[in-house]
């Protein structure tokens, strides 16, 4: 099994994506989404799935029954990105490191979370700052069969460029993924491109 990921400036491409992949054949208990919802762009109810990934329960169990994964979005708050709406195993893999990043025991919850899984590292803090400046992540746990697949759908050209990315972060000052450095304020968030400021 293979950890594959896509960063999206574009929550509706992200969406399109989370559909291909269900209808690749991985199943939606290994898919996972999280947007940035600081500007409170998602207004659903703070359903069961989110109150399951806050107390650390798989949000697998919530998103499991017909309608697909993203008729289980709950909206929650990760350290250093705040609030978003997310469904998925990582949701409730980040939910649970929680706890570990309010104590100084990890990173934060996504960069944990996606490390966890196989994602290096150096990645992880350029997808988890993705999020946090208004993009959607998707991630994938996807059998041996599916990988070049899953890569294809994630890999499209709606997805984001990560080396071109973490370049611009770099120009800027940023040096990685900091839980501590605060969550992107409404303004700075745009939901249709991402915001490359630091």
């Amino acid at each position: 099994m293979k950890t594959v990921t896509g960063l999206f400036d574009n929550y509706d491409d992200a969406t399109d994506v989370v559909g291909e992949l269900e209808a690749s054949g991985v199943p939606r208990s290994d898919i996972s989404i999280v947007a940035n919802n600081s500007d409170d762009w998602y207004r659903g109810d703070a359903s069961a799935a989110g109150e399951d990934a806050a107390s650390g329960a798989g949000i697998g169990a919530v998103v499991g029954g017909a309608g697909g994964l993203l008729t289980g979005l709950g909206v929650m708050a990760i350290p250093g990105v705040g609030p978003v709406v997310a469904a998925g195993w990582l949701a409730a893999t980040a939910a649970g490191a929680l706890a570990g990043a309010a104590a100084g025991g990890a990173v934060g919850g996504i960069v944990g979370g996606l490390t966890e899984h196989g994602v290096s590292e150096p990645d992880a803090h350029v997808y988890a700052e993705g999020v946090r400046r208004g993009g959607t992540l998707v991630t994938a746990r996807v059998e041996d069969e599916l990988v070049a697949n899953a890569e294809q759908i994630l890999g499209q050209s709606r997805s984001v460029d990560l080396a071109e990315r973490r370049t611009s972060y770099e120009s800027s000052g940023w040096t990685g993924f900091d839980p501590r450095a605060g969550e992107y304020v409404p303004e700075e968030t745009d939901r249709g491109r991402m915001v490359n400021r630091p």
